[in-house]
Order: structure tokens, then C-alpha cells, then sequence
């Protein structure tokens, strides 16, 4: 017996946080009923689950994809103010994929895609400690003094405290180019981070997500990953 939001994930019909709001809003049945509670119970091999309607059934056959995300796109498969989805950028693909955590409008580079809702969950989820490469453009010229602050923690505005390993790469007329590795990657981590210490993101690119890399690929363009990738983010996440 699993819950409901995680054999949804498993049938790659979307992530365990939007499968509860599918069941709130009463989309889900189970053996024809009807459910409207998050942590109901099913059996994988006897229950029968539909989604309006439709039979779901879980997936063994998945598709994980890189995209080098531009600015300007919101991570989101739609979106109620009309603003440009990512998933307008992942033409060709054939099967519907979700995005493998978030990226901001104005944020740049490595996005992973996967219709494995499970591998999807772990690789999000601060439990599991998967690390993710930034590269933050700060206003003014930091000291190396002042990384220092990363690595003993800040306090986020939810309360959480923030850790981050960062180096200076290079500075310019009035910035600082940083790059940062976390391995918990809340929301907006990296900024607030860099706002704390008195210097504010610019421009910010994720150049690694648990070891995959866009390298090779242009603006706006995505593949599949390899099966050694596949592999590598599989035991990354325990599977």
C-alpha cells in the first residue's frame, strides 16, 4: 500500500505536490469513489485509480530531458497570467514531462524534465542533499572574508537557515561573479543568500543539476539524457 500522491508520481501523471491538489479538488477516484484526502492508501496491484476519468497506471518506460532554460520562461507546464512556459521550448518530445523543481522567470540554465515522478520527488526534496552549481553575478566587489557568512549559514525568510559552498570567479566594474554549490536548493536560496551578505543577484545560471550539465547546448535548446546520467541521478537518489 502506497499513498495516493506517490502512485500518482509513479504513473508520471505529475509530481506528488500537485497530485494532493488534485485529490483536494476531487479529480481522483479510487474502485470508482471519489477521494478528497492527500494520504489515502492504495494497493498497486488490485486498486483501479482514475484521473477525470481516465485510468491511471504506473510508468516503466520514462523520458528525462535537459533543457538549457532561457530567462523569460516560467517553470510551469501553464500558467494563469499568460506568460511564456518552458514547455513551449520542449517541441518535439512527444510525452508530457514536468519540470524537476524550479528555476525563476529571470533565471537561467540547467532545467531537468521527467515523466518519473518518483526519481522527480528525491531529487527536489532538501532530504536527499542533491547538489546544484550556480553561477550569480552580485552587485559590488566581495571579499573573500564575506563567504565565509555561506558556509556558517544565514537564516532564510521561512525561518529555515541557508548553507551554501561558494568561491569567487572573477569581478568586474562593480560585480562580483560567484558560483555556489547547495545541496538542499530552497526557493529563491541563492538570492536570498547574496542579498544577505549585502550583495544582490544580477544575473543568476544554474550550470549543474546533480552533475548534468548543459554543455553543448544553446539557449532555449534540450536533449535526452544518457543512460549513464539516468543511472547516476537513480543512485544520487536512492533508487
Amino acid at each position: 500500500m502506497i499513498r495516493i500522491n506517490k502512485y500518482l508520481a509513479q504513473c508520471g501523471i505529475t509530481s506528488r505536490r500537485a497530485a494532493d491538489d488534485l485529490v483536494v479538488a476531487g479529480r481522483v477516484a479510487v474502485n470508482g469513489e471519489t477521494i478528497e484526502t492527500p494520504g489515502h492508501l492504495v494497493d498497486e496491484q488490485s486498486d483501479s485509480v482514475t484521473v477525470d476519468g481516465k485510468p491511471a497506471v504506473p510508468q516503466t518506460d520514462h523520458t528525462y530531458i535537459v533543457l538549457n532554460k532561457p530567462a523569460g520562461y516560467v517553470t510551469s507546464m501553464s500558467d494563469p497570467h499568460h506568460r511564456k512556459t518552458v514547455n513551449l521550448l520542449l517541441k518535439g518530445v512527444g510525452k508530457r514531462v514536468y519540470p524537476v523543481g524550479r528555476l525563476d522567470l529571470d533565471t537561467e540554465g540547467v532545467l531537468l524534465f521527467t515523466d518519473d515522478g518518483e526519481l522527480a520527488h528525491r531529487l527536489s526534496h532538501p532530504r536527499y542533499g542533491v547538489s546544484k552549481i550556480y553561477c550569480a553575478r552580485v552587485e559590488g566587489i566581495v571579499v573573500e572574508s564575506e563567504l565565509i557568512q555561506f558556509s556558517k549559514g544565514i537564516k532564510l525568510p521561512d525561518g529555515v537557515i541557508g548553507k551554501a559552498k561558494a568561491v569567487i570567479r572573477s569581478s568586474g566594474d562593480g560585480f562580483t561573479d560567484l558560483e555556489l554549490t547547495l545541496t538542499e536548493g530552497r526557493k529563491r536560496e541563492v538570492k536570498h543568500l547574496c542579498k544577505a551578505i549585502g550583495h544582490p543577484v544580477i544575473t543568476l545560471v544554474r550550470l549543474s543539476f546533480a552533475g548534468i550539465t548543459v554543455d553543448g547546448l544553446t539557449t532555449s535548446a534540450w536533449r535526452y539524457l544518457t543512460e549513464a546520467e539516468v543511472v547516476s541521478l537513480r543512485q544520487l537518489a536512492g533508487l
